[in-house]
């Protein structure tokens, strides 16, 4: 008979029970493995959560002890309503920092996103907005820190920095984190990074740009520059992508404020549909020295955090949920997060990560593959 300490759980066994002894009558893995369990298997509230492992209870006696059966909604509810959300973000980053088949060097997206359900305005709560790191080239995330409101990710971006791994990855950041601190903190962990430019840093961005528009109305004469492209069609659309990297920035004014500054690079994207075309210019800093593709690789895979979004949004119902009381928002988000990374770990069907989650809802076995193999 599986046991709790072989699956993913056996990273959160260091989170803290404040419950009173007396009134315990469910483990706390116990009720975090069920939480989870049910999320994989298609569970967004605690009543569907209470509902499923009722039914499938049987399944969950194969792996659990239950003295005193399935816990209540109410007491899912309560549980995650003060386990520490930060206790719980440290052991999610330490069991996917163990992942198997972990790239050496990769993008590492830092974006956040609002949990618009978490939102109350009768009591004037905010909506809970999380800021991930989304490993590109594994499809996985790495992390989450929760801000109180979106403008606050400059404070949070660092706090999740230092909970993963940096050395040796490219991190890839929005507008809001190109800051000189954020820049450092990456350099001195032995980091990369390619920082987007936009008018919250309002000289160098103009710097940047005027620089580029210079170098083409020159056409890039006496320029030595770095180019890569790439093309794609589909669905009656064709998409050029043209990236630039230019090392030489001797002209840049304040440069060695910015730790580990080697360049400053542009992407640009030209879109034909039919007779149509729109031109979308993106201005970006970067300690990179390399290759054209390596910067432009970056940026392409920054972009890969927006389908972690769509798929939280879709596939889990995050904007929907209305859970909003205490650490509940986001704990259950962390929850969501792990429940995510390990259906996307399983390659074993060709289908949608929504019917991953239905097939595990209605089929054992794999529900047992999904807990117990993808950890």
């Amino acid at each position: 008979m599986k046991k709790i300490e072989e699956s993913v759980m056996v990273h959160f066994r260091g989170i803290q029970d404040i419950r009173q002894e007396w009134k315990v009558k469910h483990s706390l893995l116990e009720i975090m493995f069920i939480a989870l369990v049910c999320t994989i298997a298609g569970c967004d509230d605690w009543q569907e959560m209470e509902i499923f492992s009722k039914e499938r209870i049987e399944w969950f006696k194969k792996h659990l002890e239950l003295p005193n059966g399935i816990p209540s909604h109410d007491t899912l509810e309560r549980v995650f309503r003060w386990i520490n959300p930060k206790h719980f973000e440290k052991c999610f980053v330490r069991w996917t920092s163990e992942f198997k088949g972990l790239k050496n060097r990769q993008t590492i997206a830092i974006d956040g996103k609002t949990a618009r359900g978490s939102a109350d305005s009768g009591i004037g709560k905010s909506a809970i907005h999380m800021v991930s790191a989304w490993a590109s080239e594994n499809n996985l995330i790495l992390g989450q820190v929760k801000t109180n409101e979106k403008s606050n990710e400059i404070t949070a971006i660092p706090e999740l920095l230092d909970l993963i791994t940096i050395k040796d990855n490219v991190i890839t950041i929005d507008a809001m984190g190109t800051q000189k601190d954020i820049a450092k903190k990456i350099i001195d962990n032995k980091g990369d990074y390619v920082l987007a430019l936009k008018e919250n840093q309002a000289t160098l961005y103009a710097d940047v740009r005027d620089y580029f528009d210079f170098a083409f109305k020159e056409n890039f004469n006496e320029i030595d520059y770095k180019f890569f492209e790439t093309l794609d069609k589909g669905h009656g659309r064709i998409e050029k992508r043209q990236y630039f990297l230019i090392n030489d920035i001797n002209w840049l004014d304040n440069k060695e404020k910015w730790a580990g500054l080697k360049g400053i690079g542009m992407a640009l994207s030209r879109v034909t549909k039919g007779d149509k075309e729109s031109v979308e210019a993106r201005y970006y800093i970067t300690s990179l020295d390399g290759t054209a593709e390596e910067f432009g690789r970056s940026v392409r895979n920054h972009w890969g955090v927006e389908s972690m979004h769509w798929i939280l949004d879709v596939v889990f119902k995050e904007d929907k949920n209305v859970v909003r009381k205490d650490f509940a928002p986001q704990n259950l988000a962390v929850l969501r997060r792990i429940a995510l990374n390990i259906i996307k770990k399983d390659i074993s069907i060709k289908k949608s990560l929504k019917l991953k989650r239905f097939k595990a809802a209605l089929n054992l076995d794999f529900l047992t593959h999904m807990v117990f193999d993808l950890d």
